[in-house]
C-alpha cells in the first residue's frame, strides 16, 4: 500500500479517491462523522466528500495483494480461534473471542508469539490457565493498519497453526467425594459441604455426602474407595497434617496402592496442600485451617482436574510463580458468583 495526502480544490472535482482508503474521520460542518477512518471510498463516498468541509484527506493506497482491515481480522481472527472458542463481531477495530463454556483457557505461546511477530497483526489473551465464564472474552484479533500485505496476513494465519492460538478446555460433569479425618461439629460440617457443593455445581460437578472418620488409616482408605466406587473422581480430604510423613490419609494412599505427587505447594494461601493419585481418580488433600478460606491454591487445583488437565509434579512446582495469592491476584480463581469478587463464596 501507498500513502497520499489529498488536498481539496475548489470548483475541482476530485480525483484518485476512488479505491482508497480513509486514515481520519471526516465530519459535517456540525463535528458528526460522516466517514469513518478505514472506509474504503467508492463512488458513493466519493460523492459524499465533495459535500463535506474538509482541506486535505490522508489515504492509503491498496496495491495488488493488499487486503483491507475488515477481511484481514476475520481471517486472523478464524485462524486464532481453536476449540471452545467462539468469534464475536468486530467492534472498534477488534474481533472478541469468547469462550463457549465454562473452562480452563489454553494458549499456545509459541504460536502467540509467531502471530504477533510479523508486526501488523495483534493477538492478545487473558493469561493460560485461566478459568474463564462461558460467553467471556478470552482473546482478541486486530490488525494494526487498515491495509495489511496479504503475504504478511498468510505468514500470521499460517503460523497460529491448526489448533488455533487460544481454546477453552470445558469441564466434564463429575463427582467428587469428600473424607473429614475429624469431627468438625455439624456447624463446621454444614458450612464445609456448603461451600464445597456451590464451587463443585459452579464447575459442573456433583458433591457425595461427607463422609467423617476416625484418624486410622483403614477408616480413611476406606471411606477413599467408597467415595471412588460411588463414582468420584476426585476425593478431597479433610483435616491432613501434611506435616506428618504418618499422618492417616498419607498411609492410606499406600494401603490403597496409591501414588503421592506432592506434599506442600509453592503458593499461599494453601501451601499445605498435598496431591495424590489412586488409580484414575485424584485425591487433593487439606487442613483444617483451608476448609473456609475465601479462595486458595484449591481453587486453581480443582478446575484443572475437573477440566481433565493434569496436576503432576512439574505443574504444582510452577505455581510458584504467582503464586502469592493476594486479593490483586483474584482473577485467577473461578468466578463462583456474580458481582462477587472472583473465588469467593461467602
Amino acid at each position: 500500500m501507498r500513502a497520499e495526502v489529498v488536498r481539496r480544490r475548489d470548483g475541482v472535482a476530485l480525483s484518485g479517491v476512488t479505491g482508497t482508503v480513509l486514515v481520519s474521520d471526516v465530519r459535517d460542518a456540525g463535528g458528526r462523522v460522516v466517514l469513518a477512518r478505514g472506509s474504503l471510498v467508492g463512488a458513493e463516498e466519493s460523492a459524499i466528500l465533495e459535500s463535506l468541509p474538509w482541506e486535505t484527506l490522508h489515504v492509503l493506497l491498496p496495491e495488488a495483494g493488499d487486503v483491507l482491515e475488515a477481511d484481514a481480522g476475520t481471517r486472523l481472527a478464524r485462524a486464532v480461534a481453536g476449540p471452545g472458542v467462539d468469534i464475536g463481531e468486530e467492534a472498534g477495530g477488534h474481533w472478541p473471542l469468547s469462550a463457549r463454556a465454562r473452562g480452563i483457557l489454553a494458549v499456545n505461546r509459541d504460536a502467540l508469539q509467531a502471530v504477533n511477530s510479523g508486526g501488523d497483526l495483534a493477538v492478545y489473551t487473558l493469561p493460560e490457565g485461566q478459568v474463564v465464564d462461558a460467553g467471556e472474552v478470552v482473546a482478541r484479533a486486530k490488525v494494526i493498519p487498515f491495509v495489511v500485505n496479504g503475504a504478511v496476513l498468510d505468514a500470521g494465519v499460517a503460523a497460529a497453526g491448526e489448533g488455533g492460538v487460544v481454546a477453552v478446555r470445558p469441564f466434564a460433569p463429575a463427582r467428587l467425594g469428600v473424607v473429614v479425618q475429624e469431627s468438625l461439629g455439624s456447624s463446621a460440617l454444614e458450612r464445609f459441604r456448603r461451600a464445597l457443593e456451590e464451587k463443585a455445581a459452579w464447575l459442573g460437578a456433583s458433591l457425595l455426602e461427607p463422609c467423617v472418620v476416625a484418624r486410622t488409616p483403614p477408616s480413611v482408605a476406606a471411606a477413599m474407595r467408597g467415595a471412588m466406587d460411588a463414582g468420584a473422581v476426585v476425593v478431597v480430604v479433610a483435616g491432613t497434617m501434611a506435616m506428618d510423613p504418618l499422618d492417616p490419609a498419607f498411609e492410606a494412599i499406600r494401603l490403597l496402592h496409591g501414588q503421592i505427587e506432592r506434599v506442600g505447594v509453592p503458593a499461599h494461601p494453601g501451601s499445605l496442600l498435598w496431591v495424590a493419585r489412586v488409580g484414575e481418580a485424584a485425591v487433593v488433600g487439606m487442613p483444617s485451617c483451608g476448609l473456609f478460606s475465601r479462595a486458595t491454591v484449591f481453587d486453581l487445583v480443582l478446575p484443572r482436574l475437573l477440566a481433565g488437565l493434569p496436576v503432576d509434579r512439574s505443574w504444582l512446582a510452577g505455581l510458584g510463580h504467582g503464586g502469592l495469592l493476594t486479593r490483586d491476584m483474584a482473577a485467577r480463581f473461578p468466578p463462583y458468583r456474580a458481582r462477587q469478587e472472583r473465588g469467593a463464596v461467602d
